[in-house]
């Protein structure tokens, strides 16, 4: 069963997705803001990291910048969520280090095949 880490300080955001991943069998460990998913990171060695680019305390871009940064924890895919849609959104986010990009609201379908092909990245 995977890991994902799901970073999100929306309560509702974070309690809808991670609902819908569990049903879809993975194990989601959760951190409410920038700072925490880098600590989480570490503690968690997940599979991969969904993590929110607007969070409070470190916002998504520089807790990309930091777990990309840490030899230990730079194998682990994120992919950056965004409510922001504006042209240059997804290259900031690449620019950060994230993997792969979505937006916000979630479409489940396409956020589980960017998943499952980071995933599958990572073990090939």
């Amino acid at each position: 069963m995977p890991k994902l880490l799901l970073v999100e300080d929306n309560e509702m955001n974070r309690d809808m997705l991670s609902r819908r991943l569990i049903r879809r069998g993975f194990e989601v460990v959760m951190a409410v803001d920038g700072q925490k998913g880098v600590e989480m990171a570490r503690s968690e060695q997940p599979d991969l990291i969904l993590m929110d680019m607007s969070l409070p305390v470190m916002d998504g871009w520089t807790a990309t910048r930091h777990i990309k940064a840490d030899a230990e924890l730079g194998r682990i895919p994120v992919l950056g969520l965004s409510a922001h849609a504006m042209s240059g959104d997804a290259q900031k986010a690449v620019d950060a280090g994230c993997d792969d990009y979505d937006t916000k609201p979630v479409e489940i379908n396409r956020l589980l095949k960017k998943i499952e092909t980071l995933l599958n990245r990572e073990t090939a």
